[in-house]
């Protein structure tokens, strides 16, 4: 890996640092000098490289995520294979910054409720946004979300995601890789489904439950006892863990949860909708843009558009207690 460093990928992009690896790929901070910007690289490992429908499945991947053009979301800027390494190659917007589990873990393992529904609006509206272009997530966790230098919120990682166009749905997921987390993962996944756009709620709601309260609801010693935990136990009520939690947040966060997923948001939308209810009422929250937002508008002006180890989604399986920085050697 060391031997990369310095190497100009693709006659464009020059390789600086590892940033991090994990059962796909390989993660570095590269520039390139013909816009004068820095890049992550997301290069793939070289038994994937050379398999034929692994190829396919990622240059239909590369395009499906260079078609999310959102300021809560990553930007695919490139997708090539490069001559010389024999190995295919995605660039990706650079976020310099920590991830949500680092912030998590340096505030004490929860968040104030200002923050926290910042981030569940700036979130909520972009699994929308991805949602409606056919694109379900499918391993939302702290870990594949960054917070760059103002604070913007930016959901990382639909390098595993299925693509769900209509017309027939095609899994686009490596072959053997584990798709999802245990922790957040929706009973319909593990039961062995493939689930759609309501299971990125229900791991969308794990993940604000973790926020609010500084705990995961279902912990076991293994993976496969925290599944049987998400199929069969019902949660703490958030408000036990923590007594200023606004009824409304508590509500909202329980809904995402459920288990069947007619009793979940049916959209991403709604699930927005609400979250902006909540807050033009008051829920005893101190009033202030979502997280991000200014951010957001000064990263693309348009309305709509726009690893460390773990933010340039190179870790699909790496245990979520792990602790991540956002670029001090990084999914």
């Amino acid at each position: 890996m060391a031997v990369l460093i310095g190497i100009n990928l693709g006659g464009r992009y020059e390789i600086r640092r590892l940033l991090g690896q994990g059962g796909m790929a390989e993660v570095y901070e590269a520039y390139q000098p013909r816009l004068d910007r820095r890049v992550a690289v997301k290069l793939m490992h070289r038994h994937l490289s050379r398999d034929v429908q692994f190829q396919a499945r990622f240059e239909r991947e590369a395009r499906a995520m260079a078609r999310l053009k959102h300021p809560h979301i990553v930007q695919v800027y490139d997708f090539d294979r490069d001559p010389e390494l024999d190995q295919f190659y995605m660039v990706i917007e650079y976020i310099d910054g920590p991830s949500l589990s680092d912030s998590l873990h340096a505030q004490g393992g929860m968040l104030p409720l200002a923050e926290l529904l910042g981030v569940m609006e700036a979130l909520a509206g972009a699994l929308g946004y991805a949602h409606a272009e056919g694109m379900q997530h499918r391993d939302i966790k702290p870990s594949n979300v960054m917070l760059d230098r103002n604070q913007r919120v930016v959901l990382m990682d639909f390098g595993i995601a299925k693509l769900v166009q209509e017309g027939g749905a095609e899994s686009l997921t490596a072959s053997g890789a584990m798709i999802g987390t245990p922790a957040y993962m929706p009973p319909e996944q593990a039961g062995g489904t493939s689930g759609d756009h309501r299971s990125d709620l229900y791991s969308l709601g794990i993940m604000f439950y973790q926020l609010a309260t500084g705990r995961l609801p279902y912990e076991a010693e293994t993976p496969l006892g925290t599944i049987m935990k998400h199929l069969s136990e019902v949660p703490m009520p958030p408000s036990s863990l923590r007594a200023d939690l606004p009824p409304g947040v508590e509500a909202i966060i329980l809904r995402c949860m459920a288990k069947d997923p007619v009793d979940r948001y049916q959209n991403a939308e709604a699930l927005l909708a609400q979250l902006r209810d909540l807050e033009i009422a008051g829920a005893d929250l101190e009033k202030q843009p979502p997280a991000g937002e200014q951010a957001a508008a000064d990263h693309c002006p348009c309305p709509g558009g726009d690893a460390n180890d773990h933010a340039y989604g190179v870790c699909n399986a790496e245990p979520e207690h792990a602790q991540r920085s956002a670029h001090r050697e990084p999914a």
